[in-house]
């Protein structure tokens, strides 16, 4: 049992003191949820092996008295394991594979895509002797020079916003990914949006009135707080400009919801079909 509900958690942040890793911001939220306070052992990338004595090179990484445990999902897992009467992080595997699936989609229209819009400002932002290591490495996996990579920006933040109504869809009726209340799906996906929100200083990346604010807004608000740090840039004031596709889609538009309520209900979409059909 966690001596005084106390674990450790090594952060992983940028020299503003933010927290740079979607996968540490996931497990602080993670954490959180599970009611635990956080004994914080602050830090960049350099010197992570130095910080945790040689356990891990990577984190996130938590010690639960004399436990470490180590990975995002090996952690939710853990927590779940070894205290069943908090509140679950993963209440049923339907929830796991659910959330496998959605971080996947999210991580390739909108986590990898926005990095690749601030590569310069995560490098700039980083702690001075970060910056060498960020470079070498985010370049080797890019191909290409930072200042290559995140070259027309601009161009390309309209379309990552547009490709998430999958996400706003999921919120349509519900004020959580777990439902009545927040799970680890929530964390998963607010981890990458808190990530972008780090390294976000050239411009926002969601529209004023993005459907997505309220539950933004109230994941920034879990836990005293958490979500914001005074290190962090705004998220919304996103603005369209002439030829940019529409920054989300109509409210209501797409995926599963009760319309046909007979064929009063379906008449103009199924005239719109038909009469499109005979001008082709």
């Amino acid at each position: 049992m966690a001596k005084n509900n106390t674990i450790k958690f090594f952060d992983l942040a940028l020299s503003t003191g933010a927290t740079i890793s979607p996968f540490v911001w996931a497990t602080k939220y993670a954490l959180k949820h599970k009611g635990f306070d956080l004994d914080v052992v602050p830090g960049g990338f350099t010197r992570i092996a130095e910080r945790t004595g040689g356990k891990t090179e990577r984190l996130p990484a938590i010690v639960d008295d004399d436990t470490w445990v180590l990975d995002s999902w090996g952690i939710v897992e853990y927590l779940d394991a070894e205290y069943p009467a908090r509140p679950m992080l993963i209440p049923h595997q339907s929830v796991a594979a659910v959330t496998r699936a959605l971080d996947a989609w999210f991580w390739g229209v909108a986590t990898g895509p926005w990095m690749r819009c601030f590569c310069v400002n995560y490098r700039d932002l980083a702690n001075p002797e970060d910056h060498e290591y960020i470079t070498h490495s985010r370049e080797k996996m890019l191909g290409m020079t930072l200042e290559q990579m995140q070259e027309g920006w601009e161009d390309r933040l309209p379309g990552i916003s547009a490709a998430l109504e999958p996400l706003r869809i999921a919120l349509r009726e519900v004020k959580w990914l777990g439902g009545s209340a927040p799970n680890y799906a929530d964390y998963r996906i607010m981890g990458s949006i808190l990530f972008t929100a780090s390294v976000c200083q050239t411009s926002p990346v969601f529209a004023d009135d993005d459907p997505l604010r309220d539950w933004v807004e109230r994941c920034l608000d879990l836990y005293d707080g958490l979500g914001r740090h005074p290190g962090l840039f705004p998220l919304f004031g996103l603005k369209p400009r002439e030829g940019d596709p529409p920054l989300f889609a109509p409210q209501g538009a797409g995926g599963i919801h009760k319309r046909n309520t007979g064929p009063e209900s379906t008449r103009a979409e199924t005239q719109r079909i038909t009469e499109g059909m005979k001008t082709q």
